[in-house]
């Protein structure tokens, strides 16, 4: 057997086993899942740094608290379509309490003094990603000083 058809039949046996082992696996079903809270949730991470507006909708103009919560829910495979406003997205969902919350809770707070005014998507181990004037979307700490006094509850939009 001569070098090069040596080199052909060993890379013959190569593509064989390769294409054995893909035809294997063709049809099976991922081990590890993600679920509709990591979607959610890393949806919302991707755009981090987007500034505040007030009325903001869209990433090319900004967010405010609620307009980013609706659009994220809407852009992502969740595909749910929130009401406009924080309080109109309290009064959906499942309530469920502080320490039963999981990844992609919508999180609420008062912070004008008025009831429901705030709304961000829950990460996990009481962090939570929103629209804030100061530093536009970001990860906060539920265990702030401010967020911890503004709290008023959480909802649960998914089906988890």
């Amino acid at each position: 057997m001569g070098a090069v058809t040596k080199r052909f039949f060993i890379g013959l046996v190569i593509f064989a086993i390769a294409s054995l082992a893909f035809l294997g696996s063709v049809g099976q079903k991922a081990s590890a899942s993600v679920s509709w809270g990591q979607e959610v949730t890393e949806v919302a991470k991707r755009y981090h740094g987007v500034k505040y507006k007030w009325g903001g909708t869209e990433p090319k103009k900004g967010f405010d608290a609620s307009g980013f919560t609706q659009y994220i829910f809407d852009h992502s495979a969740a595909d749910i379509k929130l009401p406009r406003t924080a309080l109109a997205q309290y009064k959906t969902g499942k309530a469920v309490s502080k320490n039963e919350l999981k990844e992609g809770d919508l999180v609420f707070f008062n912070t004008n003094g008025k009831g429901v005014s705030f709304a961000g998507i829950y990460l996990e181990k009481g962090k939570f990603i929103a629209v804030t004037v100061s530093k536009g979307v970001s990860i906060q700490s539920m265990d702030s000083k401010y967020w911890k006094t503004k709290y008023v509850g959480a909802k649960r939009v998914l089906k988890h």
